[in-house]
């Protein structure tokens, strides 16, 4: 997969770029007036092609890694975001989710990257997993799971701690090396099934935890309904809506603005479901009308080219 990284990362910024304008609008609203293009205003008011806290974290993460891995460091940049804009789009935060705002706050005031995250049943929104993708193109060549999952649970933990949105962020990790490695789709999800299942069961995970995780895992995602697809800020709906929309469609385009039509979280659910699909599709596939109105391309493009080289 030549540059994966960029495709990727482009992959989920452009997601989250269309879903901005549209954040919070029902599913029977975007039935009737669909997303086909990039929007300008709507819900934050913002102009097309701007994107959201899902690629400003996305980016402190990758930026971050083009330096080696430091979760400190990491964790410092989130504060860079909060505090002075860094890696917004227009200079300014507009949008943040509550878990990861408490948690940053935690790091403002001293705290470690390794304790800042929530760690509670309720703290399972979708903030970690939105930004995660970056460490699939670090943990690519990683070949102890306990490694990758170890790493996977420390960057996640810096905003969301608890076993369930780990979990969550180390699936999609796992998929996304899948594919980056050039397995097609099919081969790709089969294995993440297998091997998520075998490592939670040598690993002693609840259960019960795991349990959630059965439409995914041990189920076939591709096969429900649009109508049992949910697309709030739930960690698991994300999840399962990102790897429905990705599995069911044949393009990016196709894939993202599937993401973007379900509705409520929709830059989020672009931006989850645009990082495989932008691996999976090259970036080539992106359109080009896309990318030409995305805030920053040409920062964004020098960050993943930097990215590539320190990975190579």
């Amino acid at each position: 997969m030549e540059n994966s990284v960029k495709a990727g990362i482009f992959g989920v910024c452009v997601g989250d770029a269309l879903g901005v304008p549209v954040e919070f609008k029902s599913r029977e609203t975007l039935k009737s007036f669909p997303v086909t293009n990039m929007q300008e205003f709507g819900s934050w008011n913002q102009p097309k092609g701007t994107w959201s806290d899902d690629s400003s974290l996305t980016l402190c993460l990758a930026e971050s890694l083009t330096k080696g891995y430091n979760l400190e460091k990491i964790g410092e940049s989130f504060v860079k975001w909060v505090k002075y804009g860094h890696w917004t789009a227009h200079g300014r935060l507009f949008d943040i989710g509550g878990t990861t705002r408490h948690s940053i706050a935690r790091l403002i005031k001293g705290e470690s990257a390794r304790f800042s995250g929530n760690i509670f049943e309720e703290d399972n929104g979708n903030g970690s997993l939105m930004r995660i993708l970056p460490l699939a193109f670090y943990l690519k060549d990683e070949e102890d799971i306990e490694t990758l999952y170890r790493t996977v649970k420390e960057v996640s933990s810096i905003t969301h701690g608890h076993f369930r949105s780990v979990f969550a962020c180390f699936v999609y990790v796992v998929f996304a090396i899948e594919l980056i490695k050039g397995k097609n789709k099919e081969e790709a999800y089969t294995h993440i099934q297998k091997m998520a299942l075998n490592f939670a069961e040598n690993q002693g995970f609840n259960p019960k935890e795991i349990q959630l995780f059965d439409r995914i895992l041990k189920n076939d995602m591709s096969k429900y309904p649009e109508v049992e697809i949910s697309s709030g800020g739930y960690v698991l709906y994300s999840l399962e809506a990102s790897l429905w929309c990705f599995l069911n469609s044949e393009s990016y385009s196709e894939a993202v603005l599937k993401a973007v039509n379900l509705g409520e979280d929709t830059d989020t659910t672009g931006a989850i479901t645009g990082g495989l699909a932008g691996i999976y599709y090259g970036f080539e596939n992106i359109p080009e009308e896309w990318i030409d109105v995305l805030a920053r391309k040409e920062d964004i493009d020098k960050l993943c080219e930097k990215l590539n080289d320190k990975l190579k």
